[in-house]
């Protein structure tokens, strides 16, 4: 199984399956992603249909000015998900300053092999995000960080 490759298609459908929550119903509420903790939860739950050890908002160790918790965390595969939804004055620099800090904050953490960071962007505030993408992406030995911004 080809665990990246399916974490990747969960993202690149992400903006579908939002777009059909908020499908308006006479009858019913509908559901919104309006921010990052929307972003997480509905994740989440399109991740736990295939991995079935997911943690959220797990504590990491003590980095510059105190601990953060991080997103997802699928510990047997030792893969951390980073989610971030943009909004306005949270475009395209300021994802790429947070995407910058939470890689070398998550570089401490020992579950993390591979930090996956998923940047939902449904109004396309980001211009280029192919170029963001590949600019933010990094394989080495140590660790993988991948960058993933849907829709495009």
């Amino acid at each position: 199984m080809d665990v990246l490759g399916l974490i990747r298609k969960i993202g690149t459908r992400f903006h579908s399956v939002a777009r059909q929550l908020r499908h308006r119903r006479e009858d019913r509420a509908t559901l919104e992603v309006e921010d990052e903790h929307d972003v997480r939860d509905v994740l989440s739950a399109l991740l736990s249909i295939e991995f079935e050890d997911i943690s959220t908002e797990e504590w990491t160790p003590k980095y510059a000015r105190g601990s953060n918790r991080m997103d997802l965390v699928l510990k047997q595969e030792r893969i951390v998900i980073v989610a971030k939804k943009t909004k306005p004055r949270l475009g395209a620099r300021e994802i790429i300053d947070q995407l910058t800090v939470d890689s070398q904050h998550y570089a401490a953490h020992p579950e993390c092999k591979t930090l996956f960071c998923f940047v939902y962007d449904p109004e396309g505030r980001i211009g280029n995000p192919r170029r963001v993408e590949a600019d933010l992406t990094n394989v080495s030995n140590e660790r993988t960080i991948e960058v993933l911004i849907s829709p495009k």
